[in-house]
């Protein structure tokens, strides 16, 4: 049975925890899988209940943190090569960009056989100054040549990788999409939508928006609340907009809120983490993304799979989870008149909504099912593998 092990950055909420979590329960007893990871940073709310559900038992790594620096990342490095050195695995796994510097540096001084890297985006834009982006890009190239498999979740991010930033030839990137548990965002659906609705004291002609993710730069929140100036200006309708998540961000955005004029048809509501996302997003009626840069963001596709039109930057992944003027809206970055146009235009258009609102279901079901995920994991392990043994 061959071994994998398994290593993650951090156990936070978002797309990478879900991809470790269901490849790990669902890859099948033809499999030994051991899952690392680090902990979350400061503002970020643990997904460690993502796995107990599924009934996974993760190392967690104190060591492995997101930020660079060289005394824990050696330590994280000394402490996978012990974890390398006693499950002896045939496969080692990384995800995201911590993760695949020093795993995949442990697994290559360890000689396992196998070593797969997958990019859940990247840190090439939008991250770091010029230099230490320069810096970030010689490792990885480095790393790459040293990798079995490189994978990337999007046709787009495969073409960044491959001809933008030249980490390896294109074929040696395969594309393996995200895959999700989908189904419970359309369970107890009308349920769901009044728990909601009413524990946010919501009524039936107020639109509900919101926008999912850390509060962090990169995520540009600030664009989100630029938008929603214009329209508090150009609407006569009712009007919530919630910002889910936390972090270094919050006080900076809540001073800017707070700056918008508010009252009982227009409100803007911090709520921190919410870990019930399929209850919650039931109660919505639009979701945003105002990002920087992004692989595959979670957020849009569970907001299509509980039948929530989205509007979104076109940076990243997003373009390969949405489709521009069927499930959404699709804006260049820091433009916040069209940003607000496109969400305007939406909060005025009750059957346009509808409209959307069904074809995101239908769109993101098969596409990123965690059926779909597993399946083509397992065939890219078996031809590696096979590759492997021709040497």
């Amino acid at each position: 049975m061959p071994k994998v092990l398994r290593i993650i950055n951090r156990f936070n909420i978002g797309g990478p925890t879900y991809n470790v979590a269901y490849l790990t329960k669902y890859l099948g007893e033809q499999y030994e899988t051991l899952l690392v990871g680090g902990e979350p940073d400061v503002g970020e709310v643990d997904s460690l209940h993502v796995l107990k559900e599924l009934g996974i038992q993760p190392r967690v790594l104190s060591e492995l943190k997101r930020e660079p620096n060289f005394r824990d990342d050696i330590k994280a490095y000394r402490a996978l090569r012990k974890i390398i050195k006693e499950f002896k695995p045939d496969i080692v796994h990384t995800h995201a960009a911590k993760a695949g510097a020093i795993g995949r540096l442990a697994a290559i001084h360890s000689k396992v056989p196998i070593i797969v890297h997958t990019f859940h985006g990247h840190v090439f834009s939008g991250y770091f100054s010029p230099w230490k982006t320069k810096i970030f890009l010689f490792i990885e190239r480095w790393l790459a040549k040293r990798s079995s498999g490189i994978i990337a979740i999007s046709s787009e991010q495969k073409n960044d990788l491959s001809k933008v930033y030249k980490i390896t030839s294109e074929d040696r990137i395969h594309i393996v999409p995200l895959g999700f548990d989908l189904q419970k965002f359309q369970n107890e659906k009308e349920e769901n939508r009044q728990k909601t609705r009413l524990n946010y004291t919501l009524t039936e002609d107020t639109i509900a928006v919101a926008v999912v993710g850390r509060l962090a730069p990169i995520k540009n929140h600030t664009l989100f609340l630029d938008a929603l100036r214009i329209i508090q200006k150009n609407t006569t309708k009712k009007v919530h907009a919630y910002i889910v998540g936390d972090g270094l961000e919050r006080e900076k955005l809540e001073t800017i809120s707070r700056s918008i004029p508010q009252n009982e048809n227009f409100k803007i509501i911090f709520t921190s983490w919410i870990k019930d996302i399929a209850t919650f997003n039931a109660g919505m009626d639009l979701l945003c993304l105002t990002s920087l840069n992004e692989g595959t963001p979670v957020s849009l596709i569970e907001a299509q799979a509980a039948n929530v039109p989205v509007v979104s930057t076109n940076v990243g992944g997003v373009r390969d989870v949405v489709l521009d003027g069927e499930t959404g809206f699709l804006v260049p970055s820091n433009q916040p008149e069209l940003f607000a146009e496109k969400l305007l235009e939406l909060i005025e258009n009750e059957n346009l909504r509808e409209k959307m609102s069904q074809n995101g279901w239908i769109y993101v079901r098969d596409k990123f099912n965690y059926q779909t995920l597993v399946a083509n994991m397992n065939q890219l392990y078996i031809d590696l593998n096979q590759k492997n043994e021709k040497k």
